[in-house]
């Protein structure tokens, strides 16, 4: 009887694949930088392991919204104290913090384990199209219908 081959850690590869924002749809940008950041493009997936490249995602700021979203949907946060529940419209969080809107929605797509927090570490998000990775060389990603 043979059994399962399991990749160990010298088997992974990484590369690093660079994600122009400008114009795409946030959710789904999101599933395809979720997809790379889990590896699950890899003909050698794991799902217990790291097994995900890193990806840079540019010109944040220039992401968008289907629909009346913009305006309708709310960042929600606590503060921590009684009663002090904030919230944000995506209008202006968008304005405000550009990266933050990109790694809630990858976050909310990754597993909800330390294994998922180590992915969500090579997930690099820029507000404009300037990066500071040139020396790892990254590709650009092909995403679903370019």
């Amino acid at each position: 009887m043979s059994s399962t081959w399991v990749p160990t850690p010298a088997d992974i590869t990484r590369k690093w694949y660079v994600v122009d924002a400008d114009g795409q749809v946030l959710g789904r940008l999101a599933t395809e930088v979720a997809t790379v950041l889990r590896g699950k493009h890899k003909p050698t997936f794991t799902p217990f392991m790291d097994m995900g490249d890193h990806v840079i995602v540019v010109n944040a700021s220039r992401v968008r919204l289907t629909g009346k979203k913009l305006d309708a949907k709310l960042y929600r946060w606590h503060t921590g104290y009684p009663g002090h529940l904030r919230s944000m419209t995506y209008r202006k969080f968008l304005a405000t913090r550009p990266e933050r809107v990109i790694e809630k929605a990858v976050r909310g797509m990754m597993p909800r384990t330390p294994l998922g927090r180590a992915m969500m570490g090579k997930l690099k998000v820029y507000a404009g199209p300037e990066h500071p990775h040139a020396a790892q060389q990254p590709e650009p990603l092909r995403l679903g219908k370019d």
